[in-house]
């Protein structure tokens, strides 16, 4: 690999660094402190691999594994948008953040796959990104049931919003989706989502 292309890769890992300083509204699963977007992005591809064959329709596995590994890259220049603020589907800043972030490599092929990953996921058309998506409204609802719906009291955020926003995770696991809407139940009636 000719020195050039080797140091544009190295500006892009020293880039993508930040996304570890980028907090977000979810706390982890022992309450502790927040999490932070490189943690929620490794810890989605666990997840990917965890539940693939939970999936509506078979799935590419690798595919679905970069997916997830790139989806929140461009939060390093957006920051961590809180699912249930006005504005959140608004993805015009973020397509303007993905091509800042993934034009400081010059290596189009590895360009490209990664620009493609990330539209592809947006655009949530593919079974892929149907179903990386699906996992990426998951978790967080799963963080905020073990930790007594921490960002959801927080936020003033009632039962109607968490089903109307996460509804399409039955878009890629329909079984995921009912176990979601048991977390919901129980967190209402335990108080930690409002009526």
């Amino acid at each position: 690999m000719e020195q050039g292309l080797l140091e544009q890769r190295l500006n892009f890992l020293f880039e993508i660094d930040k996304l570890k300083s980028v907090l977000r509204q979810t706390k982890l699963y022992d309450d502790s402190r927040f999490e932070n977007s490189a943690e929620h992005s490794w810890h989605l591809a666990l997840a990917v691999m965890t539940f693939h064959d939970k999936s509506n329709v078979p799935v590419d596995l690798t595919k679905c594994l970069k997916m997830a590994l790139v989806h929140d890259l461009v939060e390093i220049y957006t920051g961590d948008t809180f699912l249930y603020h006005e504005g959140h589907d608004d993805n015009a800043e973020e397509a303007k953040a993905a091509e800042k972030i993934f034009s400081i490599i010059d290596d189009l092929p590895l360009m490209l796959e990664l620009k493609t990953l990330w539209f592809e996921f947006e655009a949530r058309q593919t079974p892929e990104a149907k179903f990386v998506k699906a996992l990426d409204r998951f978790l967080p609802l799963t963080q905020n049931w073990k930790t007594h719906g921490t960002s959801w009291k927080k936020h003033g955020i009632r039962y109607s919003q968490v089903v109307e926003k996460n509804a399409y995770i039955q878009d890629g696991s329909e079984l995921l989706w009912q176990q979601a809407l048991k977390i919901f139940e129980e967190c209402r009636v335990a108080g930690n989502l409002l009526e």
